[in-house]
């Protein structure tokens, strides 16, 4: 599976907010500036996360986002789930498919490969939090 923009933005949205100190509100402009995505993405993205309960808006002048939950005990599955759905590298190997059923599955040994990568790629994303990038993005800049 190829993550979509949406799921790529997803996660480094939340770490901008991980970034900021614990309940800080950050604004959309300050989030679509640091990341260097538009506004109204941002936005399109915010709104799939507040429904996941990962994040809340406050409105008004001073308004933004925060996350409702610490960062260490948000993954990055947790994350993208919300925007991309089931996550795994090819169609026959996502129970969630069901329209889509391929000829050669019940004989296929390449099948499995797929289900390995898909496991293997779950397993990184489950086990990945924010604060675990947060420690990654503060290393990279040297902080």
């Amino acid at each position: 599976m190829w993550l979509s923009t949406k799921g790529r933005y997803a996660v480094r949205i939340m770490l901008e907010l991980a970034l900021h100190d614990k309940g800080q509100i950050v604004s959309v402009r300050e989030i679509s500036g640091n990341q260097e995505i538009t506004p109204q993405y941002v936005e399109q993205i915010m709104v799939k996360l507040r429904k996941a309960g990962l994040i809340e808006s406050i409105r008004g002048p001073a308004g933004g986002y925060r996350l409702i939950k610490e960062a260490s005990s948000i993954t990055a599955g947790d994350i993208i789930r919300p925007l991309e759905g089931h996550i795994g590298p090819v169609f026959c190997v996502d129970p969630m498919i069901s329209k889509k059923k391929c000829h050669r599955s019940p004989t296929c040994a390449t099948k499995l490969l797929w289900k390995k990568v898909g496991e293997k790629m779950t397993e990184v994303l489950d086990t990945t939090t924010l604060d675990d990038l947060v420690k990654m993005d503060r290393e990279m800049q040297g902080k």
